[in-house]
């Protein structure tokens, strides 16, 4: 038996205290104190405290299960963040991922790196954070400012700011770019957003507690995850109108839509539950047992698996959505909230909120190849604009580099390969080029000479005889 705290309600004004079911700084909550029978198998003993108003109302034992993860669903990686982060979202060619963080930023993460590029001020504590199919643009739910930031990728920078209902969590994008949805739980609505003009169009009443959203692939429907009635409402995307409402799990959050659309899934934190929802029917066909406070949830590209945070057990489990059972646990940082994959299906990004850092998941057994890095570049000419493209191959992807020699005045390379800029001065100019799989295997070092020639002066004219 474990205790646990479980927030009754999730959309009230802030103070100074967090709620110690929701995590979110609220007034008004009513905290209970709810145990659960569950099996177990090795357990890990840790005490925790909660208080409000700076009451103490219980000192409890949490249970935490210990367990190994499946061979292909391993870390491969860890790094830390500067502030506490809450969602992720990555962008359609799988380059950045922008990532919300307490209080008021965002920070955009090389995929390449796994480092943090840029971060850039938004709203009062962001928290939904959603990208545009074209990646041009990156909308953020802030809770506190109840507005939408966004942001344009190009220049990382807020470009509108759109006022939207109280305290904004979830969002969602529609496949066409044209709209987005926004939960907010304050008001028991969802915003919707015109992406041509950055302004709400309509205002549809959903359940109490309104936090997660997701659309389905031809853009139909949107599914809304209402916390506190512990349903899903149905919205007909065509006339904005609740078409159904269907009963799920104990205080729902996330949810998501299989690639093909025939199903959602909804993760609920009470009773740490996954439930499947057939959407011919709207109905629940299945319901999956994961780990203790699952949180965040996310589809393979493929639609074969489901990855769910389990905030209190510092996990993710796997689902595999043909017997919509758990194949495997991988243990992750300290409270994992939400969870992003890649566009390729390769790797999950997991944000780790009480130790700051972003857990990175290889979804599929890494196989390791070679680095190879070939090419000639051709000749290029002063002030002409050049373009060249070695070719590189490698797993883990290589990045590459100029180790001696060096590049043309007004030229670059890029950590893929890709030479390029306008020359400034002509000339040979000899360097070397290695490409490396961050310390997997051999190097690729290759010896380059790109010769740069001078502009060709105008040709005078002639006169012709008579």
């Amino acid at each position: 038996m474990d205790v646990r705290y479980v927030c009754s309600w999730a959309w009230l004004p802030p103070v100074a205290t967090p709620c110690r079911g929701c995590g979110f700084f609220l007034e008004g909550h009513t905290v209970l104190m709810t145990t659960i029978d569950r099996p177990r198998s090795r357990v890990v003993l840790s005490r925790v405290s909660a208080a409000l108003g700076g009451t103490v109302l219980a000192v409890a034992t949490l249970l935490t299960f210990v367990v190994g993860s499946a061979a292909a669903d391993t870390v491969t990686a860890s790094f830390s963040v500067e502030w506490t982060p809450r969602e992720i979202a990555i962008t359609p060619d799988g380059a950045r991922a922008y990532m919300t963080n307490d209080f008021k930023s965002v920070s955009v993460i090389d995929m390449a790196t796994n480092t943090v590029t840029a971060t850039m001020s938004v709203g009062n504590t962001p928290i939904g954070v959603a990208i545009t199919p074209n990646g041009t643009r990156a909308y953020v739910a802030n809770y506190y400012s109840e507005s939408v930031s966004v942001i344009d990728t190009a220049t990382n920078t807020v470009s509108a700011t759109i006022p939207v209902g109280g305290t904004p969590i979830g969002l969602a994008v529609t496949p066409d770019g044209s709209r987005v949805y926004v939960t907010n739980p304050y008001s028991t609505s969802v915003s919707v957003i015109d992406t041509a003009t950055n302004a709400v169009t309509a205002t549809d009443p959903v359940g109490i507690g309104a936090r997660g959203v997701a659309v389905t692939p031809d853009g139909t429907r949107a599914y809304v995850t209402n916390a506190v009635d512990n349903t899903v409402s149905v919205i007909d995307t065509t006339s904005n109108s609740v078409t159904a409402i269907v009963p799920v799990g104990t205080y729902p959050q996330r949810v998501a839509v299989t690639p093909d659309g025939t199903r959602v899934y909804v993760v609920s934190d009470v009773d740490d539950t996954v439930s499947v929802i057939d959407t011919a029917t709207d109905s629940v066909t299945a319901t999956v047992p994961v780990g203790i406070g699952a949180r965040g949830l996310a589809v393979t590209p493929d639609g074969s698996r489901v990855y769910v945070t389990n905030a209190v057990s510092g996990s993710v489990s796997v689902i595999d959505t043909a017997s919509n059972t758990v194949a495997g646990i991988v243990p992750v940082g300290d409270d994992p909230r939400e969870i992003a994959i890649t566009p390729d299906g390769a790797r999950a990004y997991i944000a780790n909120s009480n130790v700051r850092s972003v857990s990175v998941v290889a979804i599929e057994a890494e196989i390791e190849t070679p680095v190879a890095l070939a090419g000639t570049p051709p000749a290029g000419v002063v002030d002409q604009p050049y373009n060249y493209a070695f070719t590189v191959t490698g797993s883990p992807i290589p990045t590459v580099r100029v180790t001696a020699g060096a590049l043309p005045d007004g030229m670059t390379l890029s950590e893929q390969g890709v030479l390029s800029g306008t020359p400034t001065t002509g000339g040979a100019h000899t360097f070397t080029v290695t490409a490396s799989s961050n310390g997997v295997g051999d190097d690729a070092v290759l010896e380059v000479t790109v010769d740069i020639t001078a502009k060709p002066s105008a040709p005078w004219g002639s006169f012709a005889g008579s």
